[in-house]
Formats: C-alpha cells, sequence, structure tokens
C-alpha cells in the first residue's frame, strides 16, 4: 500500500517555512507582505516591546524603498537588525543591545579586495549570536568570509554558481515534498523528489545525515527520523508536538525561498559549508556590508564595479522579502504565503 500524505483534518501538511514550534493546525495565511499581519498578532498577544522593533523595521524597510546600492545596505541592516529583535522579544528571549557581529580581518595590507577576503567574525554577546541561539544553531566557527556566506544563501545560490562556475551547486531543488503515513505501521516521515535535471549522482553522495536515498533506486529522499501517528488526518496535540519537532531537525538542512508557490531546496554536505540558519547569515552579511558603506566606500566601490557585483545587487535586492518572511513566520508560528494572483476571465 502507497504511503498517504498526511493531513490536519482536511489539510494536507508539508513543511513548515516555521523552524521551532510551528502552528501546522492553523490555516496558511495569505498576503503580499507580511508587516500589517505580524503588527495585528503582536497586538492580539500583547507582545509590546516585540511591536515596537517590528515597527522600527517596517519604518526602515519604507525608507530603504528605491535607495541605491551604495546606500541601501545599511538602512536594511537597522530594518534587519529590528526584526530579529522582534522575534526574540516575541520569545522572551533576552538580548545584549550590542551587534553581536564585526569585521574579521582576513586580507593583508595590499591585498585586492575580494568576497573571499572579506571576513564577518560573530561575538559571544549580542543581537546576531542570540538569534542563532534561537535556532539552536550547531556551527562552532564564528568567522565566515562574505563568499562562504552567500555561497550558503539558497535565495541567491543560483546568482552565485554563475559567478562562481567552479563552484559545486549545493543546494538541491525538491518537488512534492511531503509528510507521508504508512498506514500498516503508522509510521509518518518526510520525502521528496529530486527535480529532473538535477545532479543526482553527486547529491546522493552528499546527502545531511537527516536525510537517506529511497530504497527504490529512484532520484528520492526520505527523513531518516520517523513518527508514530495513529490516523491520518487526527492528530492529537503529543502527535503534533512530535511533527513539530522532526520539522524542526529537517529545517537544519532544507530550505526555501519565499514565493507565491514555496520552493524548497536541500542543503548537501560539502567543503565551505556553514552549519546556520539563513536568517543569521543574512543578518550577519548585510551588517558587514553596512559597515562597509559607512567605513570604507572606496572598497564598497571596489565590489560594485567588480566581476562580483551582480551577486552583491542580487542579495540586497531578494533578502529583504525572504529575511522578513522568515522571521514573519518564526514569531507568529504560521505558514505565511503570498498569493496567487488570478486573471480576469
Amino acid at each position: 500500500m502507497e504511503p498517504e500524505q498526511i493531513k490536519f483534518k482536511t489539510k494536507p501538511l508539508g513543511l513548515s517555512k516555521v523552524v521551532r514550534n510551528a502552528q501546522f493546525q492553523v490555516k496558511t495565511v495569505l498576503t503580499l507582505e507580511p508587516f500589517n499581519y505580524v503588527d495585528l498578532w503582536l497586538r492580539r498577544e500583547h507582545k509590546e516591546e516585540a511591536l515596537f522593533y517590528w515597527r522600527q523595521a517596517r519604518n526602515f524597510h519604507r525608507v530603504a524603498q528605491g535607495l541605491p546600492m551604495e546606500s541601501a545596505p545599511l538602512v536594511l541592516y537597522y530594518c534587519f537588525m529590528n526584526a530579529a529583535k522582534a522575534l526574540l522579544a516575541s520569545k522572551g528571549i533576552p538580548f545584549d543591545s550590542l551587534h553581536g557581529v564585526k569585521a574579521h580581518r582576513m586580507r593583508g595590507a595590499n591585498s585586492k579586495v575580494l568576497l573571499s577576503n572579506e571576513g564577518i567574525g560573530i561575538q559571544n554577546r549580542g543581537i546576531v549570536p542570540a538569534l542563532a541561539g534561537y535556532f539552536n544553531e550547531a556551527e562552532p566557527t564564528r568567522r565566515h568570509s562574505l563568499e562562504d556566506v552567500l555561497y550558503n544563501l539558497v535565495f541567491v545560490h543560483r546568482t552565485y554558481c554563475l559567478s562562481y562556475p567552479r563552484k559545486k551547486e549545493r543546494f538541491l531543488p525538491l518537488k512534492n515534498p511531503r509528510f507521508v503515513r504508512d498506514g500498516t505501521t503508522n509510521e509518518v516521515w518526510f520525502t521528496a523528489d529530486a527535480v529532473d535535471d538535477a545532479d543526482w549522482k553527486f547529491f546522493r553522495r552528499n546527502l545531511p545525515p537527516e536525510i537517506v536515498e529511497d530504497s527504490s533506486g529512484a532520484a528520492k529522499i526520505n527523513s531518516l527520523k520517523r513518527i508514530v501517528w495513529l490516523s491520518p488526518d487526527k492528530p492529537n496535540e503529543i502527535e503534533l508536538e512530535e511533527l513539530r519537532r522532526l520539522n524542526e531537525q529537517l529545517r537544519r538542512v532544507i530550505h526555501y525561498i519565499n514565493a507565491a508557490n514555496t520552493l524548497w531546496y536541500l542543503k548537501s554536505e560539502g567543503t565551505y559549508q556553514i552549519d546556520r540558519r539563513s536568517s543569521t547569515l543574512t543578518l550577519a552579511a548585510m551588517h558587514r556590508l553596512s559597515e562597509i558603506c559607512r567605513y570604507k566606500p572606496s572598497e564598497l566601490q571596489s565590489f560594485l564595479d567588480g566581476q562580483k557585483n551582480w551577486l552583491l545587487s542580487e542579495f540586497v535586492t531578494m533578502s529583504p522579502a525572504q529575511f522578513l518572511d522568515e522571521i514573519a513566520c518564526e514569531i507568529t508560528g504560521h505558514q505565511i504565503m503570498i498569493p496567487n494572483v488570478r486573471n480576469p476571465s
């Protein structure tokens, strides 16, 4: 008997964009941008401190609209920082008011200005390490190059690989991602298919420990961990909590790109890997760019005049929608999606 997708009542259940405490039983929220919805949610939950930070993030986001590349990172960083503070405050997590990230010297005095020698150092105290702590990140290294950080961000990964054609693609695009249940054993697990044009031979050799290759030999993955549901569509709270834990474990290695239809990717093992969440890496990278804007405008110009200018431009352009969606989903625990717009008949 083929396994069937599990449901909550009539709602099919797949991966949640929420990493911690995903509310699978809540209907998907449809909105073109998350600011108003999260504002209403924080007011309803009486999260006054978080609401202040969230509104600050919205104000900085508005100011950033239309700013040139030479200025946008400075304002966007303060947008991102306040959104992260809103998340931490909403969860009652204390944090030091320091940024918690600074430049890490990797470049010699006469070295060429490159993304590979533009260093980022994550400190022990401050907002960035508090965010990393919220996500229970296991990465032991606190120093990264900006190039490696961008390599580990799925929403600019295609641009990165076009900019660095000798680097191997790290993210495997997935199709048909879902949680399924065996009606005989009652076991529930995650499964997904690799896209048809993926380099499956490479990815199957570099699967993370949470994931196993399907025994059928098809280009398909399954979660190593399995849980038990007695019913395919009437889970009790204990079973829902087990699904939340499984989802959180999988989200270490399965990332998404925000769109009208969420695009899911498996992050493979390999060199230049950083075991951090997208939100932490994005905040740290934008902080470094904001510092370059303020203190080293000639260095920023070197980046913008260089061969990797498209990569930086894509990061600055695409990161706001991605980062704010990640934080909004995490604050509320709800799956927030961009509505599909139907063409008039």
